[in-house]
């Protein structure tokens, strides 16, 4: 029987956001209990919450929207590279000693961020583990099409521009805040769809992996 991992954030108010990001907000604005017909939730939140894909106009400008992205790359075989929790940052020197397997094309970066959703942390953390811009570039020459991480940026807190730039410029999907809590390192058929907003910067993703 198929082993599935559902890897994505569940969407709710109090959950941590990006510093200046909206807050979640989920409320029923129709209900059966007051007479309605139906139940009807409002929904309001920015489009880099939870488990989120950002696209090249994200950091860009003029590039490519989240609606215009390749399926063919938000699916398909991924690998998820467990990091040593000692490490504070993913450097290109960090990714050296990691195996990326032969004709990867996805990764996956389980950090000690993890521990983060595993322990249902709602306040924003700013010491969370990051790639430099190194590693960015060290993917790129990789030809990995995709890569993902345990948090709300691909990047440091302070130093945001440099990776997203690396990667985004070069046609890499970045996708954030993928919990891996429960995902053993290893090789995965992936399913990542983020919401088809039209011409917006990013959008919130339901992932899965299948364990291969």
């Amino acid at each position: 029987m198929a082993k599935f991992y559902d890897v994505s954030l569940s969407i709710q108010p109090g959950m941590p956001v990006w510093p200046g990001d909206p807050l979640v907000s989920l409320d029923l604005i129709s209900r059966i209990e007051d007479g309605e017909n139906a139940n009807v939730s409002r929904m309001s939140m920015g489009v880099h919450t939870g488990t989120h894909v950002d696209a090249p106009f994200h950091f860009v400008a003029g590039a490519a929207t989240v609606e215009s992205l390749a399926l063919d790359v938000l699916i398909g075989i991924a690998q998820v590279i467990e990091i040593d929790r000692a490490v504070g940052q993913i450097t290109a020197d960090v990714l050296r000693g990691a195996t990326i397997n032969p004709g990867v094309r996805r990764v996956l970066f389980k950090t000690r961020n993890s521990d983060l959703w595993a322990r249902g942390e709602t306040r924003f953390q700013k010491d969370f583990v990051a790639l430099s811009e190194d590693a960015a570039l060290f993917l790129v020459d990789a030809g990995i099409q995709l890569v993902g991480i345990d948090y709300l940026s691909i990047a440091p807190f302070d130093a945001g521009v440099p990776t997203h730039v690396a990667l985004l410029t070069r046609g890499v999907v970045i996708v954030e805040g993928v919990n891996l809590a429960e995902v053993p390192a290893g090789m995965y058929r992936m399913i990542c769809l983020p919401m088809k907003l039209k011409a917006a910067d990013g959008a919130p993703a339901r992932m899965v992996l299948e364990a291969m």
